[in-house]
């Protein structure tokens, strides 16, 4: 795996219909990744997952992937400063049970609401949780899914901040057969403790919860400080 730090050029036209437009940004960083010829779904081939960063210098866009990209392929000016690109090998090899790390993500916490009037066999209706309590629970759920767990912090509560997101915008498809796609996302920022490296490993390749090809997902990691 390898994991990509790319500054962004805000005047750059197609970082702006990127930045407006989260099904082109799918598309702009699919095209720096090799053909699939495997005929199984690109996104999940290569293990596509991606972030968009505010910080004090501007935009900082991080892209995890199974193969290495090719950022020559980027339009012209889309980057601020020069791509740097990493393999996870060190990563993956540090994870063990009882290892705290500090992490982020930026997730899509969802749960499925369901009719009790309905059928049994009908799935119900996923929607999106903005309730930070209820957003808490779901990484709870999660990590309990992906081999961690979130400690205690001072308070008493999760050692995790949780933020809203600016709802995330795409468009899929043409025409009169053209769809709006939103996201609503919540950012997560704080401590874990892993309690099952296979799994968290699996989490860490694969991403966490929905909405991975938009923004959602990728799990970053940083020793704690002190």
């Amino acid at each position: 795996m390898y994991l990509s730090r790319l500054p962004l050029n805000t005047a750059s036209r197609a970082f702006r219909r990127d930045f407006a437009d989260v099904q082109q940004m799918h598309r702009t960083l699919m095209g720096v990744l090799p053909e699939v010829v495997s005929g199984e779904p690109a996104r999940r081939e290569h293990g596509l997952l991606w972030r968009l960063d505010v910080t004090d210098t501007g935009y900082l866009l991080l892209v995890q992937s199974g193969a290495r990209p090719d950022w020559e392929r980027l339009p012209s000016g889309y980057l601020a400063g020069e791509a740097q690109t990493r393999p996870m090998d060190g990563v993956l090899e540090a994870i063990a049970p009882g290892r705290a790390l500090a992490f982020r993500l930026t997730a899509n916490p969802t749960r499925i609401v369901r009719d009790p009037d309905a059928p049994k066999e009908e799935r119900g209706k996923r929607v999106a949780l903005h309730d930070p309590k209820e957003q808490l629970g779901w990484l709870a759920r999660k990590g309990e899914q992906c081999g961690f767990v979130v400690p205690a912090g001072g308070d008493g509560g999760m050692a995790v901040n949780v933020s809203p997101c600016p709802p995330v915008i795409g468009y899929k498809g043409e025409g009169r057969s053209r769809n709006k796609i939103t996201i609503s996302a919540a950012r997560y920022d704080g401590r874990l403790v892993v309690t099952d490296p296979e799994a968290f490993a699996e989490a860490l390749r694969t991403g966490i919860g929905r909405a991975k090809a938009y923004g959602c997902g990728l799990l970053s990691l940083a020793p704690v400080r002190a």
